[in-house]
């Protein structure tokens, strides 16, 4: 039912949440983020046996929780929200440099609810530039939510219009790494095949002759048993570009389930997303005009899903 324009429910807490944090329990009873717990409980949204609860409280099964979500006004509203696991590597008057993790959206979209970067920095106290739609203020450029890595967001008006250049004449130095399935032959080279919305399938996209021109390079860096480890650059910035053409050579991302990968692979990996990481990004500073590089290492599961391939077991 709704209170307030919000949603508001009332339930016993299950065995199954024994002893854990509140906040916690509350990200896995409606699938919202642990920070998104913490700011219900912070504005008093959570009562536990009809007494306010803190965060680090823990759940005790068969006690009463009513917790009341206040209606998100706007999809495309940005949300101030700190999130864990979001590095900044760089931070300047120009320009913030963020290790984006897993899971986290650039901005808001149609459908997304979950945590942003452009939340994140606001969250954090960031001022970002004002460039772009609302709830693209600043962003130059975009990583899927299932792809980690490093990305720069604009701070000043000046570093927006710069960097959006860059981007747009492809100046920007911008290197992944990619494990994927099998050793593509030639070891290395260049996919340059257009790509274009999937006709079945709204959320996926595939090379086809009326699609945007693509062009991706390739070298293999190692070559394992089962899968090879690729260092791409690309030349294009289409949405999902690495994962259609690796996929289009029949060598897709290890655990890009969506794009053909062996989801046993994934498995026996501890794989839950496409092992494709922005390693490096490198361009002209906007402010000083000087060449620099920032990269980021491998998160956890990337790294663990490697050295397995590495052993070849």
């Amino acid at each position: 039912m709704t209170a307030g324009g919000g949603e508001h429910r009332s339930l016993p807490v299950p065995e199954s949440l024994a002893g854990e944090r509140v906040d916690v329990g509350l990200a896995r009873l409606f699938g919202i983020s642990r920070t998104r717990g913490a700011e219900l409980l912070r504005e008093g949204h959570v009562l536990v046996d009809g007494a306010p609860a803190g965060k680090s409280d823990r759940l005790v099964p068969g006690s009463s929780l009513d917790v009341t979500i206040p209606a998100a006004t706007d999809p495309l509203e940005v949300v101030p929200e700190v999130v864990d696991g979001i590095g900044i590597i760089h931070d300047d008057e120009a320009i913030v440099v963020v290790d984006k993790p897993v899971g986290v959206a650039v901005h808001p979209s149609m459908g997304w609810t979950g945590p942003t970067v452009v939340g994140h920095l606001r969250g954090a106290g960031f001022r970002i530039a004002t460039s772009g739609a609302p709830e693209r203020q600043g962003i130059v450029q975009r990583l899927d939510v299932g792809t980690s890595g490093v990305m720069v967001i604009a701070k000043s008006e000046h570093a927006y219009s710069v960097l959006k250049d860059a981007f747009r004449r492809r100046t920007v130095d911008k290197t992944y790494h990619a494990l994927v399935q099998g050793h593509p032959d030639p070891l290395a080279g260049t996919v340059d095949a257009p790509i274009g919305r999937h006709v079945k399938s709204d959320w996926k996209f595939t090379v086809r002759d009326d699609g945007k021109h693509s062009v991706t390079h390739y070298e293999t860096l190692e070559a394992h048993r089962f899968a090879s480890l690729l260092e791409i650059h690309l030349e294009t910035g289409r949405t999902h570009q690495i994962r259609v053409h690796m996929a289009a050579l029949k060598h897709p991302c290890v655990g890009d389930l969506t794009y053909g990968a062996d989801p046993t692979l994934a498995q026996r990996l501890g794989l839950e997303r496409q092992w494709l990481h922005a390693v490096r990004l490198g361009f002209e500073h906007p402010r000083t005009g000087e060449a620099v590089e920032y990269e980021s290492p491998y998160p956890a599961d990337l790294a663990h899903a490697l050295e397995v391939v590495r052993d070849g077991h």
